[in-house]
């Protein structure tokens, strides 16, 4: 899955050095924007967000509390680059919920892996099922908008098992939580056998899934 990473510079002095640092993996997408232009970064709900406090002419804290008032980023990271290494300064961005001050200079391989580790534990920690390993809801609505904003025709597929209550009351949860990870392999291994590489599917709740793809996914 492609990974958006926004960050946030008014003299676009770091997006030269996220690409050349992931210049290997060709799933992470860096996007240079102006603290102006905040709005847009949050709109496309990144996947991470790198604020440079060296290059922006706002203030960092009001910043932070601003991606983390957007209802969309609630659990986007945030990643805070500084040549500031005061205690004080430091504790005031980390109350922000923010997940990481970076003090400046800064070690090249240091914040590499701190990018990666952040996007690994996001794909698999907040935003699957642990029952399916499918996305849940946060990555529905997040993939929903997305492909609004590409303006691209799309189709949505609601799946819903019907009469699932009766049987749990019959069988037990156990035997359910069975009946939709089966349902759920069923569905995945049949859009891998399809080729069909854009479909999205979302797990939003116990027995109900989401199909979000082309028109031929129809």
């Amino acid at each position: 899955m492609m990974q958006d990473v926004y960050i946030i510079d008014d003299d676009d002095s770091s997006i030269v050095i996220f690409r050349e640092l992931f210049r290997n993996d060709p799933e992470y997408k860096f996007t240079s924007v102006k603290t102006e232009q905040i709005d847009i970064a949050l709109k496309n709900i990144p996947s991470l967000i790198v604020i440079n406090e060296d290059a922006i002419d706002r203030d960092v804290v009001d910043l932070c509390r601003k991606i983390r008032k957007d209802e969309d980023n609630t659990i986007t990271p945030v990643i805070v680059v500084s040549s500031n290494g005061d205690r004080e300064h430091r504790l005031k961005i980390l109350h922000e919920s923010i997940e990481y001050f970076i003090k400046k200079p800064v070690d090249e391989q240091y914040l590499y892996h701190t990018v990666k580790n952040l996007s690994r534990l996001l794909s698999t920690n907040r935003r699957i099922s642990p029952l399916t390993g499918l996305p849940g809801n946060v990555q529905i609505h997040a993939e929903l908008k997305k492909r609004i904003l590409k303006k691209e025709a799309f189709c949505v597929l609601y799946l819903d098992l019907d009469n699932f209550k009766a049987y749990n009351d019959i069988y037990g949860f156990l035997k359910g939580d069975e009946i939709i990870e089966f349902t759920a392999q069923v569905i995945i291994r049949g859009i891998h056998e399809s080729g069909m590489d854009d479909t999205f599917i979302g797990h939003i709740g116990r027995r109900r899934f989401c199909g979000i793809g082309s028109w031929k996914f129809l």
